[in-house]
């Protein structure tokens, strides 16, 4: 099982995964000894504070900031991190709208809260879109 699969069975609670597009990094074979090579990119699973600041690094964007901006505009980001479908393309279909930077956590389950967070761990997944647009997915972690 790869750190990927892990992060997202819910394995790795404590860690952070992170998709980088081939185009959105100036040097993605600098990566290769910490990351998944995949298609069109690379994926990082990463310590949490580790993680965040790797991706910060990247991309020059907060990973806070981009949660707290992409959380209110609903997406879907491929199960596997490597992509999605941004909100605006169907609006925009000669836009580029490949998925730059995807950025994950995982958040425990808490019966209390309800709704997903009583159904297992949620996978909490922000992108940043090409385009500038800003969305988010989550789900129950081994569920996707």
């Amino acid at each position: 099982m790869t750190d990927r699969e892990a992060f997202l069975a819910g394995d790795r609670p404590d860690d952070v995964a992170v998709f980088l597009h081939e185009a959105a990094v100036s040097n993605p074979e600098a990566l290769e000894s910490y990351a998944e090579s995949v298609e069109g990119g690379v994926v990082l699973v990463l310590p949490g504070e580790d993680g965040r600041s790797a991706f910060q690094s990247a991309t020059d964007i907060d990973p806070m900031a981009l949660a707290q901006e992409a959380m209110d505009t609903e997406g879907h980001i491929d199960d596997d991190l490597t992509g999605g479908t941004c909100p605006v393309a169907e609006d925009d279909p000669d836009g580029d709208h490949t998925v730059r930077f995807v950025f994950a956590f995982a958040e425990a389950q808490n019966e209390d809260v309800g709704g997903l967070y009583a159904d297992g761990d949620v996978i909490h997944a922000y992108a940043a879109c090409a385009c500038g647009q800003r969305y988010s997915e989550k789900w129950v972690a081994g569920d996707e």
